[in-house]
């Protein structure tokens, strides 16, 4: 696992697994509503120690948020996981 907990750096050598990603998303969505917002993504993003988290969450979620409410739902994870890959350097695979 890449990344182990909020307090964890990412691991430049591991692979996450897709369901490893979204528990570890689930762990900043504080008000519990199922869906993570720009806040929530910035939050996680410094966990793994991204620089400008506060400009490459906003572009995260213009990325991924299909509907356009301002937040990533479960159905929009895949777009956040596209976007994790090809911008933050994360290794995300499907196993």
């Amino acid at each position: 696992m890449a990344i182990m907990n909020q307090m964890a750096t990412r691991s430049l050598d591991g692979d996450m697994t897709v369901e490893e990603f979204k528990e570890w998303l689930r762990r900043f969505d504080v008000n519990h509503d199922g869906r993570i917002n720009r806040e929530e993504l910035r939050c996680a993003m410094r966990t793994i120690r991204t620089r400008f988290s506060g400009y490459k969450s906003k572009r995260g979620i213009d990325y991924a948020d299909a509907n356009g409410d301002g937040c990533i739902d479960d159905s929009e994870v895949d777009g956040l996981i596209d976007y994790a890959q090809k911008s933050l350097g994360l290794r995300i695979v499907a196993y």
